[in-house]
This record gives structure tokens, sequence and C-alpha cells, in this order.
């Protein structure tokens, strides 16, 4: 349940838009006193002696969840002037919503979790508080191809943490078998062929496919980059996919369902990425798409020889970067937000972020890290876990806009609409470009 320990504000409606979280709803003077995107240093706490109590919510259940329990509980032990308080609550929308839903009640976190393409969102709404006055130049130490998605309007709001790239995961026992590369396909052309020599039927149905993926946006984003596209203008005012680059995905998904080489999973959001991980592990498909932050867990459970590869490219190579940031919240007061960043550096330093990727999949976030003898040992047994930081190099931040979150609803929405034959490529796009530019309007 959530904290209450700040009080004073009114309840707002729970299922208010981003732009209106602020917006009607009062503050109580010790929030008022709060300089919310100040750019000047933080002030000295006045709070009585004792340890700061702060609220932590974060968005990974099951075991990554157990880890990062684990994590605040050695920060605890070893800042004695600092109790951190962490609460599990739900997947990135879930809480998403429920962060915005406390900024509303006034009983908000004081550091918590928030997927990278929602930071714009939560900054433009003044629920971030801006970090400079406090990192001093630390953020340096973080890896700059994870960084685009930190910053808005020039002010660092955020620091990487549980970062990740899409991945093409390959069953390279059944590569092996059909006689293909067991390396996996390097290009769009190669993932159809691939596909087609690995898909199986018996009679009219189809017992094995080549290739799956959930019909997602951060997917989709992928292959829009791999032929030269951009989901966003570059000023952020404008959809730019009711083009060549942004019906090629579609075109290619579309294409490959038909020939009954790619299945398409049921269901949406996690549900679909579920379905094509539990499908890839029971071997009914040789190949997907998923993040790797699933790579220690599909390694567990795999009954085969399983590869981690870069996602086939198109035109060049591509892959948007994904996963989740560490963001304070203007709303704290002075003490608790000097406490949070004292955590925040903590969770993403070396000494932790090495052993969270070994442990999760999800990428380490500093430089030193990447070039710690025990990242490097690591990588040298197991080399899937360095495939995401090496694709780094194609990389793109994921398109931010105020609006963005609302923005990747619609577009996952017409991509769905095409993929199940109820709007034609050239609709999907149309619908989605009209939809999303009143909404970039606002």
């Amino acid at each position: 349940m959530f904290s209450l320990k700040k009080t004073g504000t009114i309840l707002c409606a729970l299922t208010i838009g981003l732009s209106g979280v602020l917006a009607g709803c009062g503050s109580s003077g010790k929030e008022q006193s709060t300089s919310i995107g100040s750019t000047s240093q933080p002030a000295a706490s006045t709070e009585s002696s004792g340890p700061v109590q702060i609220d932590f919510w974060y968005a990974l259940g099951g075991v990554r969840g157990k880890t990062i329990e684990d994590m605040v509980k050695k920060f605890n032990e070893t800042h004695k002037d600092i109790i951190v308080k962490p609460a599990y609550q739900g997947a990135y929308q879930e809480n998403h919503s429920k962060v915005l839903a406390s900024v509303a009640a006034g009983n908000n976190p004081d550091v918590t979790m928030v997927e990278i393409a929602s930071i714009a969102a939560f900054a433009d709404a003044k629920v971030l508080e801006d970090l400079t006055p406090y990192s001093q130049g630390d953020e340096k130490k973080y890896i700059p191809g994870l960084m685009k998605n930190s910053y808005w309007n020039d002010k660092l709001y955020a620091v990487p943490f549980n970062r990740s790239t899409p991945l093409l995961y390959i069953n390279r026992d059944m590569l092996k078998e059909a006689g293909l590369d067991s390396n996996g396909p390097k290009t769009w052309d190669e993932l159809v062929s691939f596909s087609q020599k690995l898909s199986k039927k018996e009679g009219d149905k189809i017992t094995r496919y080549g290739f799956s993926t959930p019909v997602d946006i951060w997917f989709y984003e992928a292959l829009v980059f791999q032929g030269g596209g951009n989901i966003l203008s570059e000023n952020g005012k404008e959809l730019t996919i009711n083009n060549e680059a942004g019906k090629a995905p579609l075109e290619l998904w579309s294409k490959m369902v038909k020939e009954g080489i790619m299945k398409n999973p049921p269901g949406e959001n996690y549900n679909a990425w579920d379905v094509a991980e539990q499908d890839f592990l029971n071997q009914k498909v040789g190949m997907i798409f998923t993040s790797t932050g699933s790579l220690t867990e599909l390694k567990k459970n795999a009954k085969f020889d399983m590869g981690a590869a870069f996602l086939p490219a198109n035109k060049t190579f591509g892959t948007p970067t994904g996963g989740a940031n560490l963001v304070m919240l203007a709303k704290s007061t002075d003490a608790e937000k000097k406490a949070a960043w004292e955590f925040m550096k903590w969770m993403t330093d070396t000494e932790q972020t090495v052993p969270w990727s070994i442990a999760s999949g999800y990428m380490p976030v500093t430089t030193e890290a990447i070039d710690s003898a025990e990242m490097k040992a690591f990588y040298e047994k197991e080399p899937n876990f360095k495939v995401a930081v090496d694709q780094l190099q194609y990389g793109y931040p994921r398109p931010m806009a105020p609006g963005y979150k609302e923005l990747q609803d619609v577009i996952q929405k017409e991509l769905q609409r095409a993929m199940l034959g109820q709007a034609t490529v050239d609709e999907a796009m149309q619908t989605a470009t009209e939809k999303g530019s009143k909404l970039l309007k606002k």
C-alpha cells in the first residue's frame, strides 16, 4: 500500500492524464516550499535528526523483483542515515498510473522506475526533479548510448537502471538441423528465408513457425529505424510513419503471417510477450524478438542451445534502447531528495550494476562496468549477454514527447488492426497519423 507520510493535498481523480496531474490539485505548504525544477544547489536539510525515510516504487516482479529487494536491503545495511522502503507496484504501465495518482494525492514515492519513453511526459508535467544540482557531473559515468532518454529540455531527469535492447533469440539446434547458419539471419531477407526453412506443416496445420514477435511498438520502432525512418519529426511535433520506412515493418510481418512462417501471438502488451517466449521455450517457434531483460530466464529454462543475435538489418542495423530509468519526484522534501539521490547513485554504481546485470540480463549502465574484469570474464563465458551492449552501436533513443505514451497506444492499435486484416497497411498508417497529430498538438 502507499505510504501516507506526505499528507495535506486533496485526492484528485486517479485517471487524469499527465498534463492534468498538477493542474487543479491542491498542494500543501510543505510541497509549495519545495523548489520544483530548481537549478540551484540542493538545500541543507532542516528535518529533525534520525534516519531519513524514503519510498522507492519499482516495476519488476518475480526473480528480478527479489533481486531489487536484496539490493535495497544491502543499501539500508550500509547507510544508517537513510531507510529505503521498496514496494512493487506492478509492471511499467501500472506503476506509471499509480505514480501519477500518488502525485495528485500527495503521497508520492521519492524514487521510482519510469519506462524511458515516458520521461518527457513526467518531466513536462513537472512531476520530476531536475537532477543536475545533485549529480554534479556524476552522470558522466553512465554509458552515453543509454543517456539520451535521461534528458528533457536540456535538463537531467533520470539515470539508467534496468536498460535493454530488443534481441533476436534463436534456437541454434533447430537452425543447425535445418542446415542454416547457427548465428542467425543478418537481414530481413534472411529472416524470411530462415523462417521458411524452419516452419513445418502437417496437412493444413502449422506445427512450427520459423519466427514470432509480439506486434509491439518497441519492435516496430526498431524496424522503422532499420529502414532509415523515424517515429517523430526532429522537433517531436509530427508523427512521421506514413511513408516507406513506416509501412515496411507491417508489410514484412503481414507477408510472413500470410505465408504461415510467422506467428502473431495473441493478447496485448506483455501477454503477447509471454506467449512468444513460451512458444520459443516449447520449440513451437524457432526465433523470436524479445528483450535482453528476458535473457537470464530464457537461458535457465531453454532445453536447447539458445543464442542471441542483433535484430536483422534492413537498410541498416538499428535498435531502440529500452527498459526503465530511476527518477526523483519533485514533491519530495529537500531531505528526502538528498537521500533519494544517494540511493539512486548507489543503485546504479558499478559495484551494483555488475551483479544486477549478471543476475537479470539487463545491460550494465556504467562504462566502468563494461570494462571491469568481472564483466569481461562473464561475457567470455556467456557471450549472449554481450550482444545487447555490442548492438548499442546501432542504438536509437526511444521517441520522446509529452504525449508519446498515448501516441504509442494509438500506433500499436493500428499495427494490430493491420495484422488482423481489419485495415490495410495504408489505412492503418493514415489513421495513426491523423490521431497522432491531434495528440501531439495538445
